[in-house]
């Protein structure tokens, strides 16, 4: 039985369809599932006519799913920010793209400065494409996001009231600016940044639309660009200058949403974990004492207490403007 067979039977349809579609009559030497991280979308690799395709089935939708998933990877794919895309339908949330063999990131030619510069430009690409739609506000559906997390009981009455606080100034010193809102991915963690051995994609298109310039910047910095000389190349690259100090700031607030946005999706992780009472401390711990707790057993990678432990250090880094514990941490 092949993997493909364990689909919902609606599912299977769709996917027939698609890659009779793509495919025609070729038959399909083989079938392999791929991780898809975080994402709850099935992922296959496709192998059928001498070539490889990605097929993508999206799993249930989230009460903040993108409507404009698809137009935005569309837009992507045409301008080859995105892998080719071959087949979308927006009705079975199904599409074939081309498979691209995953490299590790530390390989990128030149290391770290050239990578960050690389990402730079990329992003300016990408925000020189046509318009992805508008879909939301980004500090309104990180504000939607965190008063999920609210009212989740996770943590005891009061503990997350200087968060609120915090919250409230940033949102009021932010001023929103639709006018210079750009086409953006919203989540260019480095799982969704893939180096194929000779330069990089952006994949998983799941929150790309319109919004403000800075929010993939802040995302790919705290990322991949984690110390002043590499932020300095990835903002050159990205802006073609250096950055100004008014940039800088409005730079801070946009970081700072971005870091709470990440820890919004960790502790809605978290809080699908049963527990013997709300959490009533907001500690976090170090990268060191992570670490160590990891590689003695304590903590497990991809658990619930991991991700529990990881959204208490991007809160820390969102109230602190102190380095995130970046994102390429598989817990």
């Amino acid at each position: 039985m092949s993997d493909l067979d364990t689909l919902p039977s609606e599912q299977r349809d769709a996917m027939h369809a698609a890659l009779r579609e793509v495919i025609g009559t070729a038959a399909i030497d083989a079938t392999t599932p791929i991780s898809g991280g975080a994402t709850s979308a099935r992922l296959f690799r496709i192998d059928a006519g001498g070539k490889n395709y990605l097929l993508r089935i999206e799993g249930a939708p989230s009460p903040l799913r993108n409507p404009y998933q698809y137009v935005s990877l569309r837009i992507a794919a045409e301008d080859g920010i995105a892998p080719r895309l071959y087949y979308v339908d927006e009705t079975s949330r199904v599409a074939v793209m081309d498979f691209i063999q995953r490299q590790p990131l530390g390989r990128y030619p030149g290391g770290l400065p050239a990578l960050a510069k690389a990402l730079g430009e990329l992003l300016a690409r990408l925000q020189a494409t046509p318009a992805f739609p508008a879909f939301v506000r980004y500090p309104d559906i990180v504000a939607r996001l965190w008063a999920h997390v609210c009212c989740t009981g996770l943590f005891a009455p009061g503990v997350l009231d200087q968060y609120n606080e915090h919250l409230a100034r940033i949102r009021a010193s932010y001023v929103w600016d639709e006018a210079s809102s750009v086409s953006s991915h919203n989540d260019p963690l480095p799982a969704n940044i893939l180096f194929d051995g000779t330069r990089l994609w952006m994949i998983d298109w799941e929150s790309a639309y319109r919004t403000d310039p800075l929010v993939d910047l802040a995302i790919v910095g705290d990322s991949l660009a984690r110390t002043p000389e590499l932020e300095s190349i990835l903002h050159r690259a990205w802006l073609g200058r250096p950055s100004d100090e008014a940039l800088r700031a409005r730079l801070r607030l946009v970081r700072a949403l971005t870091r709470l946005y990440y820890a919004g999706v960790l502790f809605s992780a978290s809080a699908t974990a049963p527990r013997d009472r709300p959490d009533t401390s907001l500690a976090a711990p170090t990268l060191a004492e992570l670490a160590e707790a990891s590689s003695v057993g304590r903590l497990k990678v991809g658990t619930s207490a991991a991700k529990h432990a990881l959204g208490k250090m991007f809160l820390a880094s969102f109230l602190s403007d102190a380095a995130t514990p970046g994102f390429d941490l598989s817990v």
